[in-house]
């Protein structure tokens, strides 16, 4: 199994987003105004921005750097614990919803000749078996 990135284009990724937030928020130039208004649930509200747009983020990154991201073959089924597992459909993209926000996660999908039963190989292909 191999991660989908490495940890530089990560944290590049991840460094110019909050950038562009820190930008937007709170511009270096002290003659542009701060964003947001005057009161603390003005304030609150650029939070919320910040975690709907970083954490998300982050959580991507996150998955894709897991080890266990792609699978090159099955492995083991986690019913029977058969290693007779193939792979049945190429990667494909997932959106999950969290409390942050909405995630785009990649998903492989295994079947297990002993069991029949399908899976996700991968823990952060959203790591849930699923009855097939």
């Amino acid at each position: 199994m191999a991660a989908l990135t490495d940890r530089q284009k990560a944290r590049e990724r991840l460094s110019h987003a909050f950038q562009s937030i820190l930008d937007k928020m709170v511009p270096a130039d002290e003659g542009v105004p701060l964003a947001g208004g005057r009161t603390f649930v003005e304030w609150e509200d650029l939070a919320d921005e910040v975690d709907r747009t970083l954490v998300p983020m982050f959580l991507e990154e996150r998955a894709a750097l897991d080890a266990a991201a792609q699978a090159d073959c099955g492995g083991r089924c986690p019913y029977c614990h058969s290693d007779r597992v193939y792979l049945i459909k190429a990667a494909r993209q997932v959106e999950v919803q969290t409390p942050h926000g909405a995630v785009v996660l990649t998903k492989q999908s295994c079947r297990c000749r002993q069991c029949d039963r399908s899976f996700s190989p991968s823990r952060a292909g959203l790591g849930t078996a699923v009855r097939g």
